[in-house]
């Protein structure tokens, strides 16, 4: 068969872009949010698998937090029980968490890490209970039609501290860890952490290099629609306080900003749902979401 001139040298191209890449993160820690689309499409699960597998086998310390909402309500739904949100967070009674337990430290967290392994990388699940990695508090959340009130949302939990002893272990011995956002209280209870969060304390405690959050829309929009990046600290809270940045997109914003505030070098805000989306963003030039630096010399 002959072979396609074009499309060889168009590969050769993208090969030799992604050199520079490879030897500035080489050794360096990213920190991966991994939800939305591209953890129920089949295709794009598949190539999120390789894609880590890739950044860890070129000398890259991918560290993977996920999350399962959508795996979580289906199970809900099957025992009868209707989830129920409160300020865009799961209300945790005990049940619940049962069943957030189930799943994620469970049935998600052990597909993700099968999907890895099958394409060649040693990943270990983990929930932040082992080793008593995540300790958490119980979150108390604001009445927005009472002041000074809080809502008992049940076993909803916000990070306290992290210990990256245990990470940090498998990443020196080449296992990729996959965790689910899990903490544990000062008696041993369990409580459920937004996926986001967990990831962006952890990113700070390793000082990592890159914290990156896959998500179901392309990033950071202004208001003509046009994607935002190369954005500074300053420059996103510029948009925060004007209402460019407003409704769902400020939890990610603010994690994403709080992340490079406290020393990681890069927070990135991507579309998940384009295949490949982690090697683009990390391998290429144009990349597919928003880049926040803590300034602009970083």
């Amino acid at each position: 068969m002959p072979i396609d001139s074009s499309a060889a040298a168009q590969k050769a191209k993208l090969l030799s872009e992604a050199l520079p890449y490879i030897q500035r993160f080489f050794d360096k820690t990213i920190v991966i949010k991994y939800g939305g689309n591209a953890m129920t499409d089949e295709a794009l699960k598949q190539g999120f698998a390789r894609d880590v597998v890739l950044l860890k086998l070129v000398g890259m310390n991918p560290v993977i937090v996920h999350g399962g909402g959508p795996q979580i309500n289906d199970l809900l739904k099957r025992v009868g029980k209707q989830g129920e949100f409160i300020q865009g967070m799961r209300v945790t009674d005990r049940e619940t968490m049962d069943i957030v337990e189930m799943v994620l430290g469970g049935a998600v967290n052990k597909d993700i890490v099968n999907l890895i392994n099958q394409n060649g990388g040693k990943a270990v699940g983990l929930t932040g209970k082992d080793g008593g990695m995540i300790r958490a508090r119980h979150l108390k959340v604001k009445n927005a039609d009472k002041p000074g009130e809080y809502i008992d949302i049940g076993q909803v939990g916000e990070v306290v501290r992290i210990d990256p002893e245990l990470v940090t272990m498998l990443d020196t011995r080449d296992f990729i860890p996959v965790i689910a956002p899990i903490g544990v209280g000062e008696n041993g209870e369990a409580y459920n952490i937004n996926a986001d969060l967990v990831a962006g304390k952890l990113a700070e405690t390793l000082k990592a290099e890159k914290l990156i959050l896959l998500t179901n829309t392309t990033g950071v929009l202004d208001k003509e629609g046009n994607l935002l990046t190369g954005l500074t600290a300053a420059r996103v809270d510029e948009l925060i306080a004007d209402g460019t940045i407003s409704g769902g997109m400020i939890p990610k914003i603010s994690t994403a900003l709080e992340a490079v505030k406290n020393g990681v070098r890069a927070s990135h805000i991507i579309d998940g749902r384009v295949e490949h989306a982690l090697l683009l963003e990390v391998l290429t030039n144009e990349g597919v979401g928003t880049l926040i630096r803590a300034n602009e010399t970083c």
